[in-house]
């Protein structure tokens, strides 16, 4: 009990502290821009136009909305994070209680290390995604307040009156918009994390006390190479959450009404904007776009 609570606490501290970050990641991944490119220069000291990063972004949102302005929509996703935290550590609970009540445990012959890694990869995974299925509605609302920003709504101006708009407006379903993308997208990062990481850790890394901590941060760097590779879901995930919800972000000229996840996944590719907000910094000017001052956006 006392781990889970100093769970909930260490993830409510990192949420508050991640807010700002998140809150101009989702805008830049609705496609809203708010300042024009400016000339900059690049990693390789080359002049090119840039858009603007992060700290600029965050400084246009507290120059409009004040710094409080960064943190809407911070109580849904503290409430997210918190009931993910509970029910994920409940589930693993629940497979060591079961593991250790079964007759024998303690007898058991060990198993290989890939069986292991195949084990403890599987009660992860449906730890996560129940986790993931019970707290979306709170990451529908926790984006749906943040690209109020754009058409200065105030549809979505608290929990729980956010919670019975969408059910009137939207049902049920309206709670689990994006939910596939995202569950899809935490299970190939979580598999292909692991997978990596005990191939590296197998394979290419040799026994020992000197490797031991090479080893931590093979784990690292697979899961950044995973979360590249799995972005693509996130965006989609996070555009369907928003889609055509009665917000101006969620509408054109921004999106249009995507018919389906797949819709969505294969408009993006189309426009090459597969990867929109998976930087917030050295961020380039769209390739053959141009900006509309009066539309906030590339097109």
């Amino acid at each position: 009990m006392a781990d889970a609570a100093s769970q909930v606490l260490l993830g409510s501290g990192l949420t508050v502290l991640s807010q700002p970050l998140m809150y101009v990641k989702v805008l830049v991944q609705v496609g809203y821009e708010p300042l024009p490119p400016t000339l900059g220069r690049n990693i390789f000291g080359r002049q090119v136009y840039q858009l603007p990063g992060l700290f600029a972004y965050a400084k246009h949102i507290v120059k409009v909305d004040g710094r409080a302005g960064l943190f809407k929509g911070l109580t849904p996703r503290l409430c997210s994070s918190a009931i993910g935290t509970v029910v994920h550590s409940k589930v693993l609970q629940r497979y060591q209680d079961a593991e250790q009540a079964e007759p024998g445990a303690s007898k058991k012959e060990p198993v290989s290390s890939l069986e292991q890694v195949l084990k403890e990869t599987s009660r992860e995974m449906v730890a996560r995604s129940a986790a993931t299925l019970i707290t979306h509605p709170f990451h529908v609302i926790t984006l749906r307040c943040m690209v109020q920003f754009i058409g200065r709504e105030t549809k979505y101006s608290g929990t729980l009156s956010a919670f019975t708009t969408i059910y009137r407006e939207e049902g049920i379903l309206g709670f689990f918009a994006g939910l596939i993308p995202r569950l899809l997208g935490d299970i190939l990062s979580l598999w292909l994390c692991n997978m990596l990481a005990y191939l590296i850790n197998t394979y290419a890394l040799e026994n020992g006390v000197s490797m031991a901590e090479m080893k931590s941060y093979s784990q690292a760097v697979t899961g950044f190479f995973a979360s590249m590779l799995t972005y693509p879901f996130v965006l989609v995930s996070n555009l369907m959450a928003v889609n055509n919800c009665g917000l101006a972000g969620g509408l054109l000229p921004y999106a249009p009404t995507y018919s389906s996840w797949l819709d969505c996944w294969s408009q993006l590719h189309k426009e090459g904007n597969m990867s929109r907000g998976n930087s917030l910094f050295f961020r380039k000017v769209p390739a053959g776009k141009r900006y509309v001052w009066e539309e906030r956006r590339f097109r």
